[in-house]
């Protein structure tokens, strides 16, 4: 690799026709919590040749973004790119990799190192930062990750059903079995356990899960 692994201000070199342009997001839905992410490579032409995402399981926001960049610096090594150019809309990892930003996070360091380590294997990278509209494709693919890992489609793919004891009788319904009102909650099952993304249950009630 020649000059600066962060020059993006050579004007030159920046022109040069061999450009790739890779734009990469990652998301969790907790922080931590169900996390992915997506990227889009596009050629010189601008054309998309690859199209990049993975469910992570429990993670956070910030290792999902750093998933999605090593994700791309591997497929750039696989296809003999010399020029890469990364636009993500995490100017945290966009300034750590530049060497702006210190990383703090234990969590963080090993994949820090390790993208600056097949960066170091192009002849040219660059970060550049992005407002999240500029990552639209990405951050899609982000999301379908994380509704693949989370067995989710359109509908929701966990539905937990409230069965409380205290439900009002319903108008041409038998007294003696009274129904609470059906509630339905997003949420993801690990270790056996179901975690719920949005609402609560109160103790002791009793539910009924079925995946759609």
């Amino acid at each position: 690799m020649t000059g600066n692994l962060f020059d993006d201000n050579d004007a030159e070199v920046s022109k040069a026709p061999e450009w790739f342009t890779a734009h990469c997001d990652g998301g969790s839905r907790g922080n931590p919590g169900p996390s992915g992410f997506g990227a889009v490579i596009e050629d010189p032409q601008g054309r998309t040749v690859a199209r990049l995402s993975e469910f992570l399981g429990r993670q956070t926001n910030n290792y999902a973004e750093y998933s999605g960049l090593l994700a791309v610096l591997k497929w750039a090594c696989e296809n003999g790119t010399k020029y890469l150019r990364v636009v993500s809309d995490s100017e945290l990892m966009v300034k750590q990799m530049q060497g702006r930003y210190k990383v703090g996070s234990p969590g963080l360091i090993p994949l820090w190192e390790e993208a600056r380590r097949r960066a170091a294997k192009l002849e040219r990278f660059e970060m550049r930062h992005t407002l999240r509209g500029g990552n639209k494709e990405a951050d899609r693919l982000a999301n379908e990750a994380m509704d693949r890992g989370m067995g989710k489609s359109r509908d929701p793919a966990s539905v937990v059903s409230g069965q409380g004891s205290a439900a009002a009788q319903q108008p041409g319904k038998p007294a003696s079995s009274p129904k609470a009102p059906r509630q339905v909650l997003e949420g993801y099952v690990k270790d056996g356990v179901v975690h719920l993304l949005n609402g609560e249950l109160p103790e002791g009630v009793f539910v009924k899960i079925s995946r759609e």
